[in-house]
Order: structure tokens, then C-alpha cells, then sequence
């Protein structure tokens, strides 16, 4: 099962939030570290270092699950969507209040909920253990 839904999703995902977590260090030089207004990544998403580190951690946990096995990549395609779609949700009532310390803005609550829905999507949907009637 290696070209299996899941571990390509979970793979092309952790590589990019690898990348995104990397890349928002380049803009939240003098941003505390739990800001709740952070540097602008790619002009359009708001991050700061706690940020950062949660896409690294998230990032670093869909590619290993993506290069380990689709039973893996299910796994934590599921758990990082249900907390992406968790964090979409309650993302919007955290705006301007100091429990935003991830430094959430708009854009990120409906990438996070695009996310959500492709991940859990694919994690729910793909490769079901059942097995096939023989006629």
C-alpha cells in the first residue's frame, strides 16, 4: 500500500508544515513567543514562535506516519484533522482575546478548517479494513 491515500496525503501535508513552521521563524523575529498578534507569513497568515513549533510538531508527525505505513497515516490523519477542525471552530472566537496564543487571525481559521477537511476526509474515508464479498 504504498501509493495508499493516506500516506501521500499525510507525507505532502508534513512536508509542508514542515516547511510552513521553518519558514514563519523568518517572520517572528521580535514576536513574543505566545504573541496574540504575530508576524504575517506570506503576508496573509498570522504565526508567532508557539506557532511555528506547532506546525514543526504536527508537520514532523504527519511525514513520519506518511513514510511508516497507511494504518499510521490513517491514524494521525484523523487525529490532526478532528484537531484542525477542533481549532478552525474555536479559532474564531478567540480573535482579540488573550487565549489567542497561537496568534490566530481569519486566513488561518479557514486554512485550518480546509485542512481539517481534507485530512479527515482521507483519514475516514480511504482504506476501510473491510474486506470484499466473494460471489
Amino acid at each position: 500500500m504504498r501509493n495508499s491515500p493516506n500516506r501521500i496525503v499525510a507525507t505532502v501535508f508534513g512536508a509542508v508544515y514542515l516547511l510552513v513552521g521553518l519558514l514563519g521563524f523568518a517572520v517572528t523575529g521580535g514576536v513574543s513567543f505566545v504573541a496574540t498578534e504575530g508576524g504575517l507569513l506570506l503576508g496573509i497568515f498570522a504565526v508567532n514562535p508557539l506557532h511555528n513549533i506547532a506546525h514543526l510538531l504536527i508537520g514532523a508527525a504527519l511525514l513520519v506516519a506518511g513514510l511508516m505505513s497507511a494504518r499510521a497515516a490513517k491514524t494521525v490523519n484523523t487525529i490532526v484533522g478532528a484537531a484542525y477542525l477542533l481549532l478552525g471552530i474555536v479559532g474564531f472566537f478567540l480573535a482579540g482575546t488573550a487565549a489567542n496564543i497561537l496568534a490566530l487571525n481569519t486566513p488561518d481559521h479557514f486554512l485550518h478548517l480546509a485542512s481539517a477537511l481534507v485530512l479527515l476526509g482521507v483519514g475516514l474515508g480511504a482504506e476501510r479494513g473491510g474486506r470484499l464479498a466473494t460471489a
